[in-house]
């Protein structure tokens, strides 16, 4: 709103002072105007911090999963490493990750400004900006964690989460999300990749493969769980110990994601005009978010539902649970551009790619408890490539609004050029993540601080690593049931088994 004294007074001349009367109209318009815009702020800045919570519970929905996923020997153990990704990550991300993903003005590679959030806030971020942005630097932590989990020594967490949340994924984040970014489709400057710049509105490629293929290369490099692979080099099931905590756990990622993808819009006090009568907005495209999220993760499970019942005969709900994460972790690149139709497609798809990869790790002897890389890396990969083909034109144009004409996807009628920025973003993270990652994970393997030792594996992590298990138990021959045990730390014995193999476990 603006108010000019001299525009109002030739309007007042019958009063007695028509400038002062001017001025104080004026200045009331000011300060309503001054209102509506800390009004404004303070919606935006809420749905964002409303956001970032509902990212963070996702840590608690990974900690169930994870925990569910894996046996009860080893619970206590994938737990901590969960509050650690969360707490290593939180340091490193103030120190060092949000400068290097959004400290502009900066080149396009990495960000140069705001470390440990000095000169904060201002015109370029707020707080709870940097609240959601840790969020999702902790999800990527999380996803690799998984991938690595019962053979992992406590150690090498803590060096690979600080890493990569701290560097490896903050530099990504740059490219595709920063306004100086690379490959950012809302580059100030509009010198876009292709034209039209990478679309990964909310990070099926920044968060899920970056979190995926580390986890790839850290599974790859330290090798399966003892007993995965028999000798003849089939595949043996080393099942989770709690289904229950596995569909908990993904319910709660359910539930996150509401955050995770229609909270990336940043705000929501915002209209797109044209003639509609003022109930179409940011608001809108928000609501149509988180459509097609619920669309593409409800697809996939339903898809693996009945393509794992073909395939083993059996209704499992671990696959289940997984297709439907898949779905969500395709759907996250295009979800705001896409129609509730098209991610239908998404989850379709999405499902056979995680039953296919699996299906390729099993051949190659590959180990990973919670089908991560495949899930998140796979996956996140068939998002980038469907919203290639899929964005649609008005869509692309609301949430990218500033250069008219520019491409959408290749079925839409928009051209190739979108789909080609895709590509190279899949490229380029997986090349930036094998070459930072992949040497830190060799490395801890040479220096001895990657796996624990084969005694403490079969054994469990939680009784050589952690002082007992997360369980107690009640004991068997007590009738009154009054009676529980904590296991304890394993000790040595004079017993051992009848081919003399290992000595017993005290309790």
């Amino acid at each position: 709103m603006a108010c000019s004294a001299s525009d109002l007074a030739p309007l007042l001349s019958t009063t007695v002072n028509s400038t002062g009367a001017a001025t104080y109209l004026c200045s009331q318009f000011t300060t309503i105007s001054n209102q509506l815009s800390d009004t404004s702020y303070a919606v935006n800045n809420t749905y964002l911090l409303f956001s970032a919570y509902l990212v963070f519970a996702m840590q608690l929905g990974f900690a169930m999963l994870c925990a569910g996923s894996v046996r009860a020997k080893n619970t206590m153990n994938i737990m901590l490493t969960n509050v650690l990704d969360a707490a290593a990550g939180g340091l490193s991300y103030y120190l060092f990750g949000y400068a290097f993903a959004f400290g502009s003005p900066s080149n396009g590679f990495i960000g140069r400004h705001f470390f440990g959030l000095s000169d904060f806030p201002s015109l370029l971020g707020d707080y709870s900006f940097f609240l959601y942005q840790w969020a999702f630097a902790i999800a990527a932590a999380g996803i690799t964690s998984g991938s690595i989990a019962e053979r992992t020594q406590f150690v090498a967490y803590l060096i690979y989460s600080s890493f990569l949340t701290g560097f490896v994924y903050p530099v990504v984040s740059h490219w595709l999300w920063s306004s100086d970014g690379w490959a950012n489709p809302a580059k100030l400057d509009n010198n876009l990749l292709f034209g039209s710049g990478a679309i990964d509105f909310a990070g099926s490629g920044v968060v899920h493969m970056v979190g995926g293929i580390a986890g790839f290369w850290g599974a790859f490099i330290e090798g399966p769980r003892i007993g995965r692979f028999d000798r003849n080099g089939q595949s043996v099931a080393l099942r989770g110990h709690s289904a229950s905590l596995v569909v908990l756990g993904s319910f709660l990622l359910w539930f996150g994601w509401y955050g995770f993808n229609p909270g990336s819009f940043v705000t929501i006090l915002k209209s797109y005009g044209g003639g509609a009568g003022g109930y179409y907005g940011q608001w809108s495209a928000v609501g149509r978010t988180a459509v097609t999220t619920t669309l593409a993760g409800s697809t996939a499970a339903l898809t693996t539902l009945f393509g794992k019942r073909l395939l083993s005969g059996h209704w499992n709900v671990i696959d289940v649970c997984n297709g439907l994460l898949g779905g969500f972790a395709a759907i996250t690149a295009g979800c705001s551009v896409v129609e509730p139709w098209a991610a239908i497609i998404c989850g379709f798809v999405a499902a056979w790619v995680l039953i296919g990869c699996n299906k390729l790790a099993d051949k190659l002897q590959y180990d990973d408890p919670l089908e991560a890389a495949q899930l998140h890396g796979g996956c996140g990969m068939w998002g980038l490539l469907f919203t290639g083909l899929f964005a649609k034109k008005a869509y692309v144009n609301e949430v990218y609004p500033n250069k008219p004409g520019r491409p959408y996807g290749l079925f839409m009628g928009g051209g190739g050029k979108l789909l080609a920025a895709q590509i190279i973003e899949i490229l380029v993270i997986v090349g930036w993540v094998s070459v930072t990652m992949g040497p830190l994970f060799h490395g801890l393997h040479k220096l001895k601080l990657l796996r624990i030792s084969a005694e403490d594996e079969m054994a469990g992590m939680d009784l050589t690593r952690h002082g007992g298990f997360a369980y107690a138990y009640d004991a068997e021959d007590d009738a009154s049931g009054k009676s529980s045990f904590m296991m304890k730390k394993v000790q040595p014995s004079k017993n051992t088994t009848p081919n003399g193999d290992s000595p017993a476990i005290n309790v």
